[in-house]
């Protein structure tokens, strides 16, 4: 069978529609991190109620040594868990995937598995299993180079084609974007003519791929899911490989975005596909698996999921761990059977248990910067409660 020039949905009705300028800014609020005093008012005004949360002293005292104590405790059990090197369960983990990645055809049931615990940062091994798990890659290793090659005379093609007199109004909006993408990673950001050449190479993809969606088009905060599948491909030792890096994440960009485009258009904001029925979901999940926590955050102190949940889900964690506890977060979405977004709902609601003895101790205003600035945390522990919660689901 031959494969469509591009996956279905890029080309369906849905994106037929016109969108207005508001559209590519929806997500400023998800990507620029808001003051406490700005959202609070913002979270007043969308709920119409007015929060008399007005600590004395002392009771603001009793929540600043509980927020303080369990901070504490946080950075205790990340110092307690951090490996010094390289685990032999890392080692071991890393000679599994080479073994499996190596094979005539892979097995993907065990390479998800595999994967889901976590993907060493050597021998490209990431880089090769994320292509995988993303079908850019056939699982028959003999389609490998033809497949590569198909694609990437194809995406010289979409640049041929598409980044001749683009609108310039989209290119000014992911060119501010772009150089704001990772401002501390001298990878992305910098004059260094290593790190303008990423830029360019995030400005076509998504330029191209504004290109192809003429109803969805740019939607801020687009750069940021980009990124780390373009840092892990560019950083393949794979000279070859490193080189296509571009073509190879376009596509798997537009697959992963696949699974989460509802939530970029605007037009299903409200419907059941849209992302305040995913929002909804978390929520619900928090509910069924730790009632008392919900009931304090959603019915006491009145925090409107949105405003925190928004986007943690839309950017898929890129902004609330740093960039390698990202990667190793993605490690596990990728690798789910059922898709990427059941696994981070899972993390999201994970991410709320793991520091509800702090939210139950903290009012409407507390909560909202405590979650709108996530703490550090050990991300396999988290991982582990995420897990734990689907097979409670699943008892």
């Amino acid at each position: 069978m031959v494969k469509k020039r591009v996956p279905e949905w890029l080309n369906s009705s849905l994106w037929s529609s016109s969108t207005s300028n508001e559209d590519d800014r929806r997500l400023s609020v998800a990507v620029q991190p808001p003051s406490s005093s700005t959202t609070t008012s913002q979270q007043s005004n969308n709920n119409n109620h007015n929060h008399n949360h007005i600590h004395t002293s002392k009771e603001a005292e009793v929540v600043v040594e509980a927020e303080a104590e369990a901070e504490a405790e946080a950075e205790t059990e990340i110092e307690t868990h951090a490996p010094a090197g390289p685990s032999a369960e890392d080692i071991s983990r890393q000679a599994q995937l080479l073994s499996e990645i190596s094979k005539k055809v892979v097995n993907m049931r065990e390479l998800r598995r595999i994967a889901s615990q976590g993907i060493p940062d050597t021998a490209g091994i990431r880089s090769t299993v994320w292509k995988l798990l993303l079908g850019y890659l056939p699982l028959d290793r003999s389609l490998w180079p033809s497949e590569m090659a198909k694609k990437r005379s194809q995406y010289k093609q979409f640049k041929d084609e598409l980044l001749m007199n683009p609108d310039t109004e989209i290119i000014e909006q992911i060119d501010r974007d772009v150089k704001r993408t990772h401002p501390d990673m001298h990878f992305f950001s910098g004059d260094l003519p290593f790190a303008k050449s990423n830029q360019e190479a995030l400005k076509n993809i998504l330029i191209i791929f504004a290109k192809l969606n003429p109803g969805i088009r740019y939607v801020q905060g687009m750069n940021e899911i980009l990124a780390p599948l373009f840092y892990v491909f560019r950083n393949d030792p794979d000279e070859e490989y490193a080189a296509s890096a571009e073509a190879d994440t376009f596509f798997c960009f537009v697959e992963l975005l696949s699974g989460f485009r509802d939530h970029f258009c605007q037009q299903l904001d409200n419907s059941v596909v849209g992302i305040r029925s995913t929002i909804t979901k978390l929520s619900q999940l928090l509910k069924e698996h730790d009632e008392e926590l919900w009931r304090h955050l959603e019915v006491t102190t009145k925090v409107n999921p949105q405003f925190y949940a928004f986007r943690w889900i839309t950017l898929l964690l890129t902004q609330e761990f740093n960039f390698a506890d990202s990667l190793h977060i993605w490690d596990t979405l990728l690798s789910d059977l059922d898709g990427p977004l059941e696994t981070l709902l899972r993390v999201c609601c994970a991410m709320l248990i793991l520091i509800r003895r702090r939210l139950l101790a903290g009012d409407f205003t507390s909560n909202l910067k405590l979650l709108q600035n996530y703490p550090p945390t050990n991300i396999s522990h988290l991982l582990y409660v995420a897990n734990k919660l689907r097979v409670q689901s699943l008892g």
